[in-house]
């Protein structure tokens, strides 16, 4: 019996599978867990389905082409090789490309990258621009040979002749439209002679309206200095072109209607406002004839000459009772002028001085009392008609009982 160890063991069987042809050139189709990215830049994960699993590694030289991110939980096309990890005796798919499976894992990359958009606040109303009401000229971006730019230009034309249109010409699907149409927007804001864009294409599925959620298209459109419409799809399909559009509309002519107004209407509400000016204009009128014939009827009117005595007279009496009113009241301020006079000058004390009284000073002091002075003081006696300087001789004290 042959005994062998189990790194001989581990090596046969790795001989084996790498000479298988099948092995060497198989994609595997599941969804991916225990998803880790080393610090090495290579992809270690599994890939499982309802009843089993297998691991799979796939190195940085080969995953720097993926145009995703791998996340648990994405359902993916797993293309390698079948081979085994000695070490462990595990056997596992060496990955050289990664595809998404179908419109599931497609979907899913749409709901992570629209998650990231709204979270960095790309949708944000106030970043909306206001459509212009009456546009000079209109840019559409699309397809040149589509039935989207037959529906536009159809709207167009019936709605609004006034504004000419410029087309764009831009594939809408496939590997080279993203970049296309990102071209195409820079193309019109660079241009700068049109009033609002509209963007888009008829509908599809999610496969071929996955050049509308790129992440290029979709900066083009958020850094457009023109207002934008984003006419992708039909009702039910939506893009992140839609949401980061100044506008956003279910088709082609749907947002040919939103980007101008319809012309008849306008002519209509044009002759209503004059038919509502003109009216308007006529109650003016007719009010103002009853004003001017009010007017007419007044007596001043009719007796130019005799309104303007009337009023002469009625100045003339107003003038005399005024001067009436004037006399009167100076006649009143005189008396109280007089009264108050008189009791000015009782109050005066001059006046008590001409009386014979006389007020003794002494350094410019009154004197009022005997104890205020002594022999030999220079003392100044104020007199009604001046004052005399005198020196104390002789200090006589009266006692009064």
């Amino acid at each position: 019996m042959e005994v062998v160890t189990v790194s001989q063991i581990n090596k046969y069987i790795k001989s084996l599978m790498d000479r298988d042809t099948l092995l060497s050139d198989v994609t595997v189709m599941g969804e991916i867990s225990n998803f880790k990215r080393h610090s090495s830049g290579h992809y270690y994960f599994s890939v499982k389905d309802a009843g089993a699993t297998i691991s799979a590694a796939m190195f940085k030289w080969q995953n720097r082409t993926l145009k995703f991110m791998p996340e648990n939980g994405m359902r993916v096309l797993v293309h390698g090789r079948i081979s085994v990890y000695e070490p462990s005796g595990q056997y596992q798919i060496i990955a050289d490309s990664i595809e998404p499976d179908g419109v599931g894992a497609l979907y899913e990359a749409y709901e992570k990258l629209k998650r990231q958009l709204e979270e960095q606040g790309w949708f944000a109303p106030e970043r909306k621009k206001p459509l212009p009401r009456f546009p000079r000229k209109i840019a559409v971006i699309t397809s040149p040979t589509g039935a989207a730019i037959r529906d536009i230009l159809n709207i167009l034309g019936r709605r609004y002749p006034l504004a000419p249109v410029e087309i764009f010409s831009s594939e809408v699907q496939g590997e080279n439209a993203p970049a296309a149409l990102a071209r195409a927007l820079r193309a019109v804001n660079q241009k700068a002679d049109s009033d609002v864009i509209i963007i888009g294409r008829g509908g599809g599925s999610m496969e071929d309206l996955w050049a509308f959620n790129s992440t290029e298209v979709v900066s083009a459109v958020a850094a457009s200095r023109i207002p934008v419409i984003s006419a992708v799809g039909h009702e039910t399909d939506f893009t992140l072109c839609d949401f980061v559009a100044d506008m956003r509309a279910p088709t082609p002519s749907a947002a040919a209607e939103l980007a101008v107004p319809d012309s008849a209407g306008v002519m209509e509400y044009l002759r209503q406002f004059e038919a509502k000016s003109r009216a308007a204009m006529e109650r003016k009128i007719v009010l103002s004839e009853a004003r001017v014939t009010a007017v007419m009827h007044l007596s001043c009117m009719k007796n130019p000459l005799g309104f303007t005595e009337n009023k002469s007279r009625q100045l003339d009496e107003l003038t005399s009772r005024l001067q009436s009113a004037m006399k009167e009241k100076i006649g009143t301020c005189d008396a109280a002028l007089r009264e108050n006079a008189s009791r000015l000058a009782a109050l005066n004390p001059l006046a008590v001085l001409g009386r014979g009284y006389a007020v003794v000073y002494k350094k410019r002091s009154p004197v009022n009392s005997v104890t205020a002075v002594a022999e030999g003081d220079e003392i100044s006696i104020r007199l009604s008609d001046g004052a005399a300087q005198c020196r104390v001789e002789k200090v006589t004290r009266e006692v009064v009982e």
